[in-house]
């Protein structure tokens, strides 16, 4: 809950004060989340009482990935809400038009199964440098996209838009089974 609430303060300065580049970064970096709860996990050795427990190796990765899409979810929700009370309130604010969000939604996703199976095998504690990625992934995904969102009317919007989902229906389908893979080698 901590962490949420910390995170909700960053969703509101960055939609209020960074306009459209601020609600791309914080649905993409809503993609880390299920990190700070794999910390967690490994800390309070919740991994040690899973296995005790009724649950597979399949229910552990999935609550990971469903963890995050969630916050995915929550994040471009309330950046389109904050971003049309903002332009309501203050016209003249760059805004993120909802292709944009859409597109950072499944840019989200994509980083977020390149990255997770990159956690399950190292780890929180030994993945530091993995997180240098995580990060780079992520500020870049943000750039990129809020890049190409001024670029979204018409008929491009909608190609770009479709390949983003397509990848980020295909990455997960591969990322999924392969994080449950690298999950069950690790516990071995």
């Amino acid at each position: 809950w901590k962490q949420m609430r910390i995170f909700v303060v960053i969703l509101l300065v960055f939609c209020l004060f960074n306009g459209s580049f601020g609600s791309l970064f914080v649905v993409v970096w809503s993609a880390m989340m299920p990190y700070t709860a794999m910390a967690y996990d490994e800390r309070s050795k919740w991994n040690q009482l899973a296995a005790m427990m009724p649950y597979s190796d399949r229910d552990i990765v999935l609550s990971k990935y469903a963890f995050g899409w969630l916050f995915i979810l929550a994040a471009t929700a309330a950046s389109l809400v904050l971003q049309a009370a903002l332009s309501l309130v203050w016209p003249a604010a760059g805004s993120a038009s909802p292709a944009a969000l859409l597109l950072a939604l499944c840019v989200s996703v994509c980083v977020l199964a390149l990255t997770l199976p990159l956690m399950f095998r190292f780890g929180t504690e030994r993945g530091r440098l993995v997180m240098f990625l995580i990060i780079f992934l992520v500020c870049g995904s943000a750039g990129a996209v809020a890049g190409i969102a001024p670029e979204l009317e018409g008929s491009s919007s909608f190609f770009v838009t479709f390949s983003a989902a397509l990848a980020a229906v295909v990455l997960t389908v591969l990322s999924v089974p392969f994080s449950i893979r690298l999950y069950r080698r690790k516990r071995r």
